[in-house]
């Protein structure tokens, strides 16, 4: 029987919410399109911090790729980690004066002004695989409408080629014509490249497009049921 990907068992943490972030066991396996529906923006933050390591949990156990985040000694170990997650969020900053190519060059060059050729290959075949249209690939993000941004995120997530994506929100901010065409792009994407995904949602329809197994969480007590 594989590993799974991530494991989750019995966390608590705290975060200045009225209770603590409980998960009582989640189990994310390779090629796994998994929803979570029943956190908040900062909720789900505390979440993803949990799962790539950047925080360990008041109590309980996070394990991804084999081994506890505990086990994660110093910034090197943590670096080689997270890059093995391909992060969707609002929290992650796009460089809104440059272009689309720009931006998914940074990942691979400092040298963006403009890009090296292969650099420049690079950052476009990641915005098409994304599903960002070729006139819009030397536009500047802080001109797209929210649908080519979050694609541009999604773009920018697989620069490292991950094991696993993860999305907070992703739909949030989205208009409602633009979810359900985004949500079957992101779940192609993931098949056609063996990803598992973990999306932190409220929106429903959303999940029902993107993942193959939606979970809504208790808050009270942590237990997870299935949709």
């Amino acid at each position: 029987m594989s590993t799974p990907l991530v494991e989750i068992t019995g966390i608590s943490m705290k975060y200045g919410a009225l209770r603590p972030l409980r998960v009582e066991h989640l189990v994310i396996e390779a090629g796994e399109h998994v929803a979570l529906v029943g956190l908040d923006q900062p909720a789900a933050e505390v979440l993803i911090n949990l799962v790539t390591g950047a925080s360990v949990p008041d109590t309980g156990t996070v394990r991804v790729f084999g081994r506890t985040t505990a086990e994660i000694t110093d910034s090197t170990d943590w670096l080689t980690t997270v890059d093995r997650f391909g992060i969707v969020s609002e929290r992650a900053a796009l460089l809104e004066a440059l272009s689309v190519v720009q931006n998914l060059a940074v990942p691979f060059s400092l040298d963006i002004e403009p890009p090296p050729p292969e650099v420049a290959r690079q950052a476009e075949g990641l915005a098409r695989e994304a599903g960002v249209p070729d006139a819009a690939l030397g536009h500047r993000v802080g001109d797209l409408a929210p649908d080519l941004r979050m694609r541009v995120r999604l773009a920018r997530a697989l620069a490292f080629t991950p094991m696993v994506l993860l999305l907070e929100h992703p739909s949030a901010a989205l208009p409602r014509p633009a979810v359900a065409p985004f949500a079957a792009d992101l779940r192609a994407l993931a098949e056609r490249r063996g990803l598992a995904a973990l999306s932190v949602t409220a929106d429903l329809a959303f999940a029902a497009a993107a993942s193959t197994r939606t979970l809504v969480l208790e808050p009270a007590t942590g237990k997870l049921r299935r949709r």
